[in-house]
């Protein structure tokens, strides 16, 4: 299957379509051919879940365990976007 810019842009469902089917699509820009989108394999995809990192062994997870201020972290986000007391003198 061949797709222009304007198919992607406005039809991107078909392509992804023909793309489940097992189609390769070649992508068109001003007549000349510049992507194929090809469907993965089963294989590949599964190397892909398979690589993905888990939360626990993000480098930034767990970064502030130790502040005891956020023991309770729903507490601390509710202190957060409590409203600001007036900067006035009241009258």
């Amino acid at each position: 299957m061949n797709a222009t810019i304007v198919d992607l842009r406005y039809r991107m469902k078909d392509v992804l379509r023909a793309i489940d089917r097992g189609e390769t699509v070649t992508i068109l820009y001003r007549g000349k051919e510049k992507a194929r989108l090809m469907p993965v394999s089963g294989e590949a995809a599964a190397r892909s879940r398979k690589a993905a990192p888990k939360t626990q062994d993000q480098p930034l997870f767990g970064l502030w365990r130790d502040h005891e201020d956020l023991t309770d972290p729903a507490a601390w986000v509710r202190l957060q976007r409590r409203p600001r007391s007036s900067a006035r003198p009241a009258k």
